[in-house]
């Protein structure tokens, strides 16, 4: 009995020395993170206080432990702080939540949060330990982003509107319907341009380049589109400009001679992602029916050498069928 007893103390005091070693590696790396570590109870009160929180708001421990955590929130930003306890106190995790707080000087700083509840030995929750990291730097370079595109956006659109006045102006000679197809490319790249700063300047959802480029046309013909295809398919700038491009044609020769000429005509534009290909592709499929006979062009105009700008994979594929012209556009999707 006396030798088990030995062993039982022995293992117990080992467990704790082992316990006691794991808290003070997780104190000594939650006391050197750059980041503020801080722990509160369920009223919010701060029951501890890491010295990444003294550099990031300028408080001390001494100065926050046993005080509100509400000192750092801007008086508009106080209802935020229920909503996190309540989220809390049902076990909810709070993740990257973007908010902005006060420093102790009174200076207001962008910062991410993340929450975690925190259990007693019984596995009660008793409060949240929470880390905020500083995200003021990639903030404001985000806003120097956004301010950019915008400027680039309104450059874009000057440098096509003096495009389109001197074409104009050189065009004397051409007829009416030669410069208003000239106009009608140029918006149409306008409209990319748009797209691409609206969301990302390096890319741009398919399915939004589609819409954009086919907008003018489903005024007058909208319920005689089909667009349908998946949603998670991406085009890096080149390809959403070309693609637009070659969709404006597509739309533009159906107006003239194939299946939105006349009053019955119908276009469908489905996608899909081929399987196991590497990189990814895409093919696109312009499919028109109901309008008048088709019959394969004598020669190429413009639209029909525009559509062999490169989108990355195979050569367009044009089936002039009486019955509605079809076009294959194969395009390669690099990684963005």
């Amino acid at each position: 009995g006396r030798l088990v007893g030995a062993v039982n103390m022995l293992v117990d005091i080992t467990d704790r020395k082992l316990a006691e070693t794991f808290a003070q590696r997780i104190a000594s790396i939650v006391e050197s993170s750059d980041d503020a570590i801080i722990s509160k109870d369920l009223k919010g009160t701060i029951l501890s206080w890491n010295h990444g929180a003294g550099r990031l708001f300028g408080y001390t421990a001494q100065e926050m432990i046993g005080k509100s955590v509400t000192i750092l929130i801007p008086p508009e930003r106080l209802d935020e702080e229920p909503g996190i306890i309540g989220r809390i106190a049902r076990g909810e995790r709070v993740e990257h939540y973007e908010t902005i707080r006060r420093r102790k000087d009174g200076s207001l700083i962008d910062i991410s949060l993340t929450v975690s509840p925190v259990k007693d030995a019984n596995g009660k929750i008793v409060g949240a330990s929470k880390i905020a990291r500083d995200i003021t730097d990639r903030k404001r370079a985000e806003e120097q982003k956004t301010l950019l595109l915008f400027e680039m956006k309104h450059r874009i659109k000057n440098t096509l509107a003096t495009v389109q006045a001197l074409a104009t102006q050189t065009m004397r000679s051409a007829t009416a319907e030669e410069k208003a197809a000239f106009v009608a490319r140029l918006q149409s790249l306008a409209r990319a341009h748009d797209l691409l700063v609206s969301e990302q300047w390096n890319r741009a959802s398919l399915n939004d380049v589609i819409q954009s480029a086919l907008n003018p046309f489903q005024e007058q013909h909208r319920e005689r589109f089909l667009v349908e295809g998946p949603d998670n398919v991406w085009l890096d700038s080149e390809k959403s400009l070309a693609m637009a491009m070659n969709l404006h044609e597509l739309a533009t020769n159906s107006v003239k001679y194939g299946a939105l000429s006349n009053f019955s005509g119908r276009v469908s534009v489905t996608w899909e992602l081929l399987p196991y290909t590497k990189p990814a592709r895409v093919k696109l499929h312009w499919k028109e029916r109901g309008g008048p006979l088709v019959k394969p062009p004598q020669h190429k105009g413009f639209g029909s050498r525009l559509l062999q700008h490169a989108l990355g994979g195979d050569p367009p594929n044009m089936d002039f069928d009486p019955r509605g012209l079809e076009c294959v556009l194969d395009v390669v999707l690099e990684r963005i």
